[in-house]
């Protein structure tokens, strides 16, 4: 059995690759049976997408790196040979020090940031759902949890951790001399606009605004906020009117435009905006970018501002790698035990079909009416002698070596004393 690994993330492909290769929630399951039926032997698979990584990891026979490759470029649109040079592929005891290392948050872009944890679960959990998830990537992923829960008890990995959403209300705070007089638009629901959204409430801006596809969970989040809410297709309309906007949606194209913010900035008299696009692929056109006026940042952009701190938890780094390299090793030895189990099942097998023939000889000897002593001993013997006929058969062989080796395997299985 060999586990492995194809997949890209923030340190080795830029952000509009990452962008093509990104799967939202509800396309992992089709996606996962669409991967499994192009690969000539079906394997155990999941897939990790996240903004900052795609991730495919499978378990089968043996590994499959270019099929898998080759399918994944078509359904992201990519030159396999581009997608290749910004990939990685890893194999068994890497595969499961990379899954650990990624579960802890080692492998982030915000050291020890805990989102990361729950993602992979959440693909654990699709995974499931598809049908897709055997017991061997179910035992590393169950063990990668167990890890980062160790890892996260154990150092201090996430202590002075700044987070996205952090990073995102410094850098607002950076632009704007008073918060407080600022207003604030935030395009989408989820999670990490969840999070972005407290950490501005704790600076009290001017006002908050949610502007989401499902107006119902918009509304759940703007009374969260004592904010308003707003349609997402009135959007384009009422952009003007915001100081901030801070977008992250599951859309699989730019749904604000270099058009609309071009409009919003001559309504506002060229008045400064602040725009945040925490979403992969890109909710806002990147051409705003280039726009006087507009101080648009994405993840990529946020990079240097979530690594302040880092210095301080590299002593935390190399106690979670200890943690690390002994999950690793445990499972690793669980998958070599595993190789073993069809030799053990088929020795149980034979040791049944003995035990029967040996158990109806018995029987058929009680009901002739046998001495009960007579006939255990019998069946003591019967036993005793098929268990070591295959050993005694290689002893009397004439093959010097053979028998050697026989000799050394008897000594080993039958004659060790019990301590």
């Amino acid at each position: 059995m060999a586990v492995w690994a194809l997949g890209i993330n923030h340190t080795t492909a830029p952000l509009d690759l990452r962008g093509r290769l990104a799967f939202a929630g509800e396309q992992i399951e089709p996606t996962l049976h669409a991967l499994r039926k192009s690969l000539p032997r079906p394997p155990e698979a999941a897939i990790v997408s996240t903004c900052n990584r795609t991730e495919i990891y499978c378990a089968g026979e043996r590994p499959e790196f270019e099929p898998a490759l080759d399918w994944l470029a078509r359904a992201g649109g990519v030159s396999g040979s581009v997608l290749r040079s910004h990939s990685y592929m890893l194999e068994n005891g890497p595969v499961a020090r990379h899954a650990f290392r990624v579960a802890s948050g080692l492998d982030s872009m915000v050291l020890g940031e805990p989102q990361i944890l729950g993602q992979l679960k959440e693909a654990v959990r699709v995974a499931q759902q598809a049908g897709s998830l055997g017991a061997t990537l179910s035992q590393m992923f169950q063990r990668s949890f167990a890890v980062a829960k160790e890892v996260r008890t154990s150092t201090e990995i996430g202590a002075h951790s700044i987070s996205m959403a952090a990073a995102t209300v410094r850098l607002a705070a950076q632009l704007f001399e008073d918060l407080g007089e600022v207003k604030v638009l935030f395009v989408g629901a989820g999670d990490m606009i969840e999070l972005c959204a407290t950490h501005f409430a704790a600076r009290q801006p001017k006002s908050m605004t949610v502007a989401n596809r499902t107006l119902e969970r918009g509304e759940k989040l703007a009374a969260q906020l004592d904010g308003t809410v707003m349609r997402l297709a009135d959007l384009p309309e009422r952009l003007h009117e915001f100081d901030a906007v801070i977008s992250c949606t599951a859309s699989s194209l730019p749904i604000i435009g270099l058009g609309a913010v071009e409009r919003a900035l001559k309504r506002r008299r060229h008045r400064p905006m602040f725009m945040v696009d925490l979403a992969v692929p890109q909710d806002i056109e990147p051409e705003v970018k280039d726009l006087q006026d507009i101080y648009l940042y994405t993840v990529d952009d946020l990079a240097h501002v979530v690594q302040t701190g880092r210095a301080n938890r590299q002593a935390a780094v190399a106690q979670a790698e200890a943690i690390i390299d002994a999950g690793v090793q445990s499972f690793m030895h669980w998958i070599d035990q595993r190789g073993s189990v069809p030799l053990i099942q088929q020795l149980n097998a034979q040791a049944d079909e003995w035990r029967a023939l040996e158990i109806a000889r018995a029987r058929k000897l009680l009901a002739r009416g046998e001495n009960i002593d007579a006939v255990l001993d019998a069946l003591s013997r019967g036993l005793t002698q098929k268990m070591l006929h295959g050993a005694m058969a290689e002893l009397r062989t004439a093959d010097a070596d053979a028998r050697r080796q026989a000799s050394s395997a008897v000594q080993h299985f039958f004659l060790r004393k019990e301590r």
